[in-house]
C-alpha cells in the first residue's frame, strides 16, 4: 500500500494517515491481524510508503497475548508460558507466596552466601543493599505469584528457568515535546552506562504498589506502577514527589514481555520483564526540578526527536539498554507523532511479546 504526498500537504496529514492504519481493532477491541507497518520517508520528495504484512492466520488471541505471528514461537516462550504459579513456587524456593509475602520494601537479609558474594564482587555497596528489594514475582499472564528480591529476580541463572517479575518505563516529555533520557550511572549492577528513558525500575511487593493478584481493567496495577515510579523519579532523578503529581500527567499505554541478559562480562545478570510503559507529560508552562543521584544516573539530557534518532544512529558514542531498544523500534515513534492526544494508543490491555 502506498500512499504519496505532495510538498504543499501539512505533516500533520501523514501523521493521520498513520494513526487511521494503527487503529485497525475490531469492536471488542482485540487485534485480529498482527500489523506491521514499514515507514521509509524521503523529505525531498515527500513520499510515504507503507507495507503492510498480514499473518497467515487471524484467529482471536487469547489472554491479551500478542505475539508475532511470523516469528516461530522459542523454547523458552514455552517454557514461561507452560510455568503454573505451583511450579513456579517449587521450582524458586526464594519466591516468598503472596499470601505470605512481607508488606516491606526490602527483605532486611544483608548476609551475602559465598554465591552472592561472588555475583557482587566489585560492586557498589549501595546498590548490593538495593537488591534486596522485594519484587513482583509473575506468571505468564501478569497474575501475581508472590515476592522476591531484585537480586533473586536478576539472576542469568533463575531467568533462564523461567522467573518473571514486574517492571515499568517511564519517559518523561516536557512541554517542548522533548525526552528527558539518562544514562546509567556507573556503579549500577545491571545494565551500567548505558543510556535508557527517564526512569527504568520496578514496583515492590508493597500494598501501594502490588496491585492485585488477577488483572482484571488492569486500573490496580496501573496505579501501583504510578506509585512505584513516583517514588522511583525522586530517587533516581531528584523530581520532587508534588512536582510529578501537580506538574503533568501520567498516560499507560501498553505492557511488553521480554528477557535479556546484562552487559557484564559473567553474564550472571539480567532482565525478565514484564514492562508497563508510562509515558508524562509536563503541562504546558510548567518545569520539573531535576538533580540527579549520582548513583544512579551518571547523565541525563533532553532531545527532540529528530536529535534522539541521530544518538540512536550514533552507536560509536552511544549504547542502549535492551528494552528501550525494543520500544524505540516498535512503538516509541508512533507514539510521540501524538503526543498531544494520546487517546488512540494508551490503555492497551494486550501484553506484547518480544521473547
Amino acid at each position: 500500500m502506498n500512499l504519496f504526498l505532495s510538498r504543499e500537504r501539512e505533516s500533520s496529514f501523514i501523521v493521520r494517515e498513520i494513526k487511521q492504519i494503527l487503529q485497525y481493532r475490531d469492536e471488542d477491541d482485540a487485534i485480529h491481524l498482527y500489523i506491521y507497518i514499514y515507514i521509509e520517508s524521503r523529505e525531498a520528495i515527500g513520499s510515504l510508503n507503507i507495507n503492510i504484512v498480514y499473518p497467515q492466520s487471524t484467529k482471536k488471541q487469547s489472554n491479551n497475548n500478542i505475539t508475532n505471528p511470523l516469528q516461530e514461537m522459542s523454547d523458552y516462550h514455552k517454557l514461561v508460558e507452560n510455568l503454573t504459579e505451583e511450579q513456579i513456587l517449587a521450582k524458586f524456593p526464594d519466591v516468598i507466596p503472596l499470601d505470605t509475602r512481607p508488606n516491606s520494601r526490602a527483605s532486611g537479609n544483608s548476609d551475602l552466601s559465598a554465591r552472592d558474594q561472588k555475583a557482587f564482587t566489585g560492586h557498589n555497596e549501595t546498590q548490593i543493599q538495593l537488591m534486596n528489594e522485594n519484587c513482583i514475582v509473575l506468571d505468564w499472564n501478569d497474575n501475581i505469584v508472590g515476592a522476591a528480591t531484585k537480586k533473586t529476580c536478576h539472576l542469568m541463572d533463575n531467568i533462564e528457568r523461567g522467573l518473571l517479575h514486574r517492571a515499568f518505563s517511564c519517559f518523561i516529555f516536557n512541554d517542548k515535546n522533548e525526552l528527558l533520557l539518562q544514562q546509567r550511572a556507573k556503579e549500577k549492577i545491571t545494565f551500567p552506562l548505558l543510556w535508557t528513558n527517564t526512569c527504568c525500575s520496578h514496583p515492590l511487593s508493597i500494598d501501594d504498589e502490588i496491585g492485585v493478584k488477577h488483572p482484571g481493567d488492569l486500573s490496580a496495577n496501573v496505579k501501583g506502577v504510578k506509585n512505584a515510579c513516583v517514588r522511583k523519579l525522586e530517587h533516581e532523578l531528584g523530581i520532587p514527589q508534588v512536582e510529578t503529581l501537580t506538574k503533568g500527567s501520567f498516560h499507560f499505554l501498553n505492557r511488553i514481555h521480554y528477557m535479556a541478559p546484562c552487559n557484564d562480562p559473567e553474564k550472571v545478570w539480567g532482565e525478565h520483564e514484564i514492562d508497563y510503559i508510562l509515558f508524562f507529560k509536563v503541562t504546558k508552562g510548567m518545569e520539573l526540578t531535576v538533580k540527579p543521584n549520582v548513583n544512579e544516573v551518571e547523565d541525563f539530557k533532553w532531545v527532540d526527536c529528530n536529535t534522539f534518532k541521530d544518538l540512536l544512529n550514533d552507536t560509536e558514542n552511544y549504547s542502549f539498554t535492551p528494552w528501550f531498544k525494543i520500544i524505540c523500534e516498535n512503538y516509541l515513534f508512533n507514539w510521540w507523532n501524538q503526543l498531544e492526544d494520546l487517546s488512540n494508543v494508551e490503555n492497551d490491555k494486550n501484553i506484547y511479546r518480544m521473547l
